[in-house]
């Protein structure tokens, strides 16, 4: 075992300079101390998605492992390897919610005590199921609005008490306890997989596959997938090491990070990674590793399809992956492994996943109206504006006082995407003022 530091700001465990990020026999060191705590999960075949893509495409469905995702296999293989007195010294940890319900699954089977600092905009779902893994072992505390946030009270509270810190991602032996999806994937399928498909957050999933997947096959391309709210590997590597993003969206909360890991950043600089930005669609070429961006809208329609279609629960961060495969163009039967990674969901974000869903397939639009004030005014929008597979999803008058007069917030959602022109033209042609409020403007953000 090469001998390893913590860095006091960030928690991140280092190495000397030179020595390898994560090694193959720390990922089957991993498989074999997990053996009786995770399942090996199912590699499902999935007919739609090979039918869209051409390419025979499999799910790896960690949203059926014991805690509903992967993050248990590194959180349980980096405590295991603790000392006595590192477990006596009880663990903090902090996490978006899936890292966090693999500490506390871990606290519970190995009696240790923890501290577990999640953001506050965890969804309660995922705090539900933390407090119920880890019973009464482990103390939630709910603090900032991002994981980094959270990170840095955690970092606080470990320079305060001694507590033993358990990094969600930036420790290779947390690295190598995800590392051990590459070889189940490798052992289900009975070969290396064409392409493999990981979300990338913190970047250990990603570091820890890579590193084993590639060692079974140099000609294996692996595609790195981050919510484009949040593209923190792919901002580092453009400038040649982590950097702080200055804003996340943090709707994929289980891949919003602003600041990349050391480890996974080695790991894809190492590779030569390109890094695709944009809606970029292109054909990955063998041996080659990619780093991605996808839409928090696309995410969605990923998350309705995988549901509708499938009957599969996968939450923001899980989906990323399947969401990936629209802007991949791959070789005529290749084979690609998706990482399913996580199915911790709260039902009630599904009105927020609808809606995201229908405005990235350009379904859903807003608008500002002037009404004049006079009768009628409404009737000629609804009769002359609107076509006739258009539908007003919402109405409110922007005005507090004199509500039923003025301007009003509308919402359409057309019958296809292409009608979109089409209503344009006769919002122009009419003889009301209509002002399309576009997704990600000051405006967009505030009305809707």
């Amino acid at each position: 075992m090469v001998p390893m530091t913590a860095d006091a700001t960030t928690g991140a465990t280092q190495r000397p300079n030179g020595a390898a990020a994560l090694t193959v026999a720390e990922i089957l060191a991993a498989r074999e101390r997990l053996a009786h705590v995770v399942i090996t999960t199912p590699l499902q075949y999935a007919e739609r998605l090979s039918r869209e893509t051409g390419a025979r495409v499999y799910l790896k469905r960690e949203d059926l492992q014991v805690v509903r995702s992967y993050k248990i296999r590194g959180a349980y293989n980096l405590m295991a390897q603790l000392t006595d007195a590192e477990k006596a010294a009880g663990v903090v940890a902090a996490s978006a919610g899936n890292h966090a319900q693999g500490v506390a699954f871990a606290c519970r089977a190995m009696e240790v005590r923890g501290r577990i600092y999640i953001p506050t905009t965890t969804p309660r779902q995922k705090r539900d199921r933390i407090r119920a893994h880890g019973g009464a072992f482990v103390e939630l505390i709910a603090t900032g609005e991002t994981y980094d946030a959270a990170a840095a009270a955690a970092q606080e509270d470990v320079a305060r008490t001694g507590a033993t810190w358990v990094h969600a991602f930036d420790d290779p032996r947390t690295t190598a306890g995800q590392g051990t999806i590459g070889v189940e994937i490798v052992e289900q399928l009975g070969g290396v997989p064409d392409v493999t498909v990981v979300p990338v957050g913190g970047a250990g999933c990603f570091a820890g596959v890579h590193t084993y997947v590639r060692s079974q096959s140099p000609s294996a391309t692996i595609v790195g997938v981050e919510p484009s709210g949040a593209p923190s590997l792919a901002r580092a590597l453009v400038a040649g090491g982590p950097v702080d993003l200055a804003t996340i969206d943090s709707f994929v909360d289980g891949a919003a990070v602003k600041r990349i890991g050391r480890l996974g950043y080695e790991v894809a600089a190492a590779a030569g990674a390109q890094v695709w930005s944009g809606t970029r669609s292109a054909r990955v070429g063998p041996g080659v590793t990619v780093i991605m961006e996808v839409d928090e809208g696309a995410v969605c329609t990923a998350m309705l399809d995988l549901y509708q279609n499938e009957g599969v629960i996968a939450e923001p961060a899980g989906a990323l992956a399947v969401a990936a495969l629209r802007q991949l163009d791959f070789a005529p039967g290749a084979t690609v492994v998706c990482l399913l990674s996580g199915g911790n969901n709260d039902v009630s974000r599904y009105t927020e996943v609808i809606e995201r869903s229908l405005v990235h397939k350009g379904l859903k639009h807003y608008f500002l109206v002037d009404f004049p004030q006079e009768p009628g005014a409404l009737r000629r929008f609804l009769d002359e504006v609107l076509g006739p597979d258009d539908d007003v999803t919402l109405f409110e008058y922007v005005k507090r006082n004199n509500r039923e007069t003025g301007e009003a917030l509308v919402g359409v959602e057309l019958g296809r995407a292409e009608d979109l022109g089409a209503l344009l033209d006769r919002m122009e042609r009419s003889r009301l003022h209509c002002e399309r409020l576009e997704p990600g403007s000051p405006a967009y953000r505030y009305l809707t």
